[in-house]
């Protein structure tokens, strides 16, 4: 089966060739942990596991490696912990907020029922790798030293030879409109405005090494840098597919894109390019001015959004019904829709085993860039058709737990409802046998009736008939 992927350097979708089959890298820009990843972060979390699955799936589990870092020195980090611990030293403060806010993530993204990438990286554990490609850099002409900075020229990369890639090529940009529409810090020691930092001196107290190009003060790393080395120690000069966010195409990936292919004469830093579309909330732009900044945590253990919590499987679900590089609108009726929709799917594929491998639609619909949109109306389809043996397999492949209910109802036809969004432990033992005994009452075998609620029983399952019908939740 081809795999075709929107490359957005080429902005085409294009069929994908793994540079090495037996060895397919990806890598993604990960969370700079200074505080809650906000449902914006989830996003790209979600759709670089799903791509992360699909790989494995199609080339073995072995053989696809996945980097993801961990940006933990930056000026955010250093405002945080000035702010939160003021009365520790400032390296001791920022070991304490990146130590909390990397557990707060992990355990956010778990909830998602995201895969741990194969690597996360942290930038603080390549500082020599960084260093090592400011060295060649600047032996390169392509960066220089000034007033303690080392700066990338992208002028000097772009009258290089033509084995190098135009500054600009990815997000489609002169040097004059970079100018125009980004942040250009003006300072006198810069040669052209274009000019970024690789390497700054560091403010007393601040995180700092030994500077690279001779520079006797001590300094730390640009945010730009970091990706490169990590990337370069864990996937080599050139690899399959780098992604991220579409904020971040410029000037971030296009800086990574200068650096890689200026430091080791490459082409391409990476074959595909992968962006996902930026997230709004009920059709207005997130942010903390307007009171609807919504973190991943806030939506799983508060009533913040919605007047409740919610699951994460169904932030996923939510996640998939949009195509990945589109916008996406996050509202309280796609997360009630998506819980109701989960339900059902979850009462229908647990009255069977799943099968081995996921539906070839599920595949097929993943091939074609992601197409989680048309994933979700396949699931619907497996379920109308019941082919319920692969919607419970498609389910847990796309990274969906199973879901156990808590409590509900049961109706005359043996089927198994949930009340709200709360499930523990419900086994599928469990609902076979609720399932049988709403049938028994159904047929007035009163006497298999009783059997089977004594069974239930002993699995910790409490029955309740009335007038009304009958309920069940799980003994506490």
């Amino acid at each position: 089966m081809e795999l075709r992927l929107y490359d957005t350097l080429t902005k085409e979708k294009r069929i994908f060739a793994p540079l090495d089959a037996k060895d397919v890298r990806m890598y993604v820009c990960g969370p700079t942990v200074y505080d809650f990843a906000h449902i914006g972060n989830a996003r790209p979390v979600i759709v670089f596991d799903v791509l992360f699955r699909l790989l494995r799936h199609l080339y073995g589990e072995a053989h696809v490696k996945y980097v993801r870092n961990i940006t933990d020195v930056d000026d955010k980090i250093n405002d945080r912990a000035a702010r939160d611990f003021p009365g520790l030293p400032l390296n001791e403060a920022i070991r304490k907020v990146t130590e909390q806010t990397g557990k707060q993530f992990h355990a956010d993204v778990d909830a998602l029922g995201a895969l741990r990438p194969s690597v996360e990286p942290r930038a603080t554990e390549h500082i020599g790798e960084m260093r090592e490609i400011i060295e060649r850099l600047i032996k390169g002409g392509f960066a220089y030293a000034a007033e303690d900075h080392v700066l990338f020229s992208p002028q000097a990369m772009n009258a290089a030879n033509s084995s190098l890639p135009r500054y600009g090529a990815l997000s489609k940009r002169s040097l004059d409109e970079m100018i125009a529409g980004a942040r250009v810090d003006v300072a006198p020691y810069k040669r052209d405005a274009t000019d970024f930092v690789l390497w700054k001196p560091s403010k007393p107290g601040e995180p700092s090494w030994p500077s690279p190009a001779g520079i006797k003060a001590e300094g730390r790393p640009g945010w730009h840098i970091e990706c490169s080395a990590m990337a370069w120690k864990h996937l080599g000069e050139h690899f399959d597919i780098h992604g991220g966010g579409i904020d971040l195409v410029f000037p971030h990936h296009e800086n990574e894109v200068a650096q890689t292919c200026c430091a080791f004469h490459q082409q391409r830093m990476a074959n595909y390019w992968m962006h996902n579309g930026f997230l709004q909330v009920e059709s207005e732009k997130m942010s903390k001015s307007l009171g609807n900044f919504v973190t991943i945590h806030e939506l799983l253990a508060t009533k913040k959004f919605g007047g409740q919590s919610w699951d994460g499987d169904v932030l996923r679900l939510a996640m998939f019904k949009t195509p990945y590089a589109d916008p996406i609108d996050w509202t309280v009726e796609s997360l009630v829709d998506a819980s109701n929709v989960l339900e059902a799917w979850w009462r229908a594929g647990t009255q069977s085993t799943p099968s081995d491998v996921p539906a070839p639609e599920v595949i097929a619909a993943l091939a074609n860039d992601l197409d989680t949109a048309r994933v979700v109306t396949v699931l619907h389809e497996l379920r109308k058709q019941g082919r319920l043996a692969e919607l419970h397999a498609s389910l847990l492949f796309l990274g969906f737990p199973q879901r156990r209910y808590h409590s509900g109802v049961i109706d005359v036809s043996g089927d198994v409802a949930v009340h709200g969004n709360h499930f523990s432990e419900l086994s599928e033992e469990a609902v076979l046998l609720l399932r049988a005994r709403a049938e028994a009452r159904a047929a007035k075998n009163w006497t298999e009736s009783d059997r089977l609620r004594e069974e239930l029983a002993k699995l910790g399952i409490v029955v309740k008939d009335s007038k009304n019908g009958t309920t069940w939740e799980v003994a506490r």
